[in-house]
């Protein structure tokens, strides 16, 4: 037979074979280079421009990435900017959504090079499915964490309103931490839980100062808004730390420069009373506080006695049983506020003990892997003046507390008279507070003084849930170390 006629006839079906198998082996392949060297398929077969474009944009991407992961690893302070800057978190947002965009077309452009009409047909049926499922998982990917930072960066615009920045004073940082409590029979959100949280700005040592709500009879800073209607102190019929915000409601003409009046006349009176300049607040809704300990997935807390839901002016329709057990949000906030059976200090001592557990129990992979439903809630349940600005250095400072022993001290009986405080015992008992954290901050694990076991071979004695009593003292409202005490 001719060469012309060998060339003529027909190819033998095991050549064919064999020839799909190739065909198809190198279209698979071009999608693989794809996905491992975004434009590699390009520069090999295709126009070299583009896959150089894209090698470019990918190792660029890849080694920024890295860059970031070991400045994070020896900086912590580069990680907080980076998660806190709505400059940054914007342009990460939109370099993942030009990724995802670039990376699909690539994968399609891969597809076409790998021809597609030269393969047998269940080849091609297998090529679609494989491209399909590349480029839906990969850009699908990439523009979920675009909506992830989208969310982070929405939810810091919209939380960190402030504008002012407050530096420290001698050395701390005094952040106010108010319960509000609100209700269809309430105007506003009148704080019922007061804590001043003075906060170390070196070590992140920390003491939670508690306030009654019931203290009466308290003066103001000088020259505040309040101290000048009040010259004498707060001793109005009826007036306690907790009226403040709704005198301020009713009277807001000295208040017209402040976005929250109440908030501001409430922090005149807790300077007053301890001495303090209030850097910053915080406000959490009581109501919505369920939802956030939700997002995270509960809390872990001991129940030391029945805690009653309901009860004081409404009948108590269930209880929390004692144990060491995590509460969803209902259950927490019912740990927080039960008075039936109990008093207001008894109160005080398990609100310290649910923020104390939470400080220890959030941690960064919680934050993570539920940061959409922590922003959710958030949103709708604190207020805050911190400014944006300021928020690395505030994430910061919570890291260092989180490791340490959080010591509190609470004004109330038997060390306080709330219907007649003594304010000069308590700003002297503050500043005793803050000097001996800071000598723990100070001392070394070896110079540490060693503390006497504590007897555990009987329950301690708890009312309402607290370790003590309003005679003897709550043991969560005056604790070196709240972890011990709850």
């Amino acid at each position: 037979m001719s060469s012309a006629a060998s060339a003529l006839a027909p190819s033998s079906p095991g050549l064919d074979d064999r020839l799909a198998r190739v065909r198809f082996r190198r279209a698979v392949a071009l999608l693989v280079m794809t996905l491992l060297a975004p434009g590699s398929a390009q520069l090999v077969v295709g126009r070299k421009q583009v896959g150089r474009f894209a090698l470019r944009i990918w190792l660029a991407s890849l080694g920024t990435a890295a860059a970031a992961a070991v400045l994070g690893m020896v900086f912590d302070s580069f990680v907080f900017w980076l998660v806190s800057s709505t400059v940054v978190l914007g342009v990460i947002r939109v370099v993942l959504m030009a990724l995802a965009v670039g990376w699909a077309l690539l994968f399609i452009d891969a597809w076409r090079l790998g021809r597609p009409l030269e393969l047998l047909q269940r080849q091609r049926l297998a090529m679609v499915g494989i491209n399909g499922f590349l480029c839906f998982t990969v850009a699908g990917t990439l523009l979920f964490a675009s909506h992830v930072v989208g969310v982070q960066r929405d939810f810091i615009t919209t939380m960190f309103t402030g504008s002012t920045v407050s530096e420290a004073e001698n050395g701390r940082y005094n952040v106010l931490l108010l319960g509000g409590d609100s209700g269809a029979d309430r105007f506003g959100l009148r704080p019922d839980s007061l804590t001043v949280a003075s906060i170390d700005e070196d070590t992140g040592h920390t003491v939670l100062f508690g306030l009654p709500r019931n203290m009466a009879n308290f003066p103001f800073p000088d020259g505040s808004q309040m101290q000048q209607h009040f010259p004498d102190g707060f001793d109005c019929e009826g007036c306690y730390l907790n009226g403040l915000s709704t005198w301020a409601a009713d009277h807001p003409g000295p208040f017209r420069k402040y976005d929250d009046p109440g908030v501001e006349a409430t922090i005149q009176g807790v300077e007053g009373i301890t001495g303090l300049d209030i850097n910053y607040y915080a406000m959490i809704n009581l109501a919505g506080f369920r939802s956030l300990v939700d997002a995270v997935g509960g809390v872990e807390l001991k129940v030391r006695d029945r805690i009653p839901i309901g009860g004081v002016g409404a009948p108590v329709t269930g209880y929390i049983e004692p144990g060491v057990q995590r509460l969803d949000g209902f259950q927490t906030l019912w740990f927080a506020r039960s008075r039936e059976g109990a008093d207001d200090y008894s109160r005080m001592a398990r609100q310290k003990c649910v923020m104390g557990a939470m400080l220890r129990q959030l941690s960064p992979k919680v934050v993570v892997t539920k940061f959409r439903e922590i922003a959710r809630a958030s949103e709708d349940v604190i207020s805050t003046n911190l400014p944006r600005s300021e928020l690395d250095r505030f994430m910061a400072l919570a890291l260092k507390a989180k490791s340490q022993p959080l010591s509190t001290v609470s004004f109330v009986p038997p060390l306080v008279n709330t219907a007649d405080p003594d304010v000069t015992l308590i700003q002297e008992r503050v500043q005793k507070a803050i000097e001996k954290s800071e000598a723990r901050g100070e001392e070394s694990p070896a110079t540490k003084p060693r503390r006497p076991k504590r007897d555990r071979s009987t329950a301690p004695a708890t009312t309402g849930g607290s370790i003590g009593s309003m005679s003897e003292g709550y043991a969560a409202n005056d604790a070196a170390n709240l972890a011990s005490a709850c």
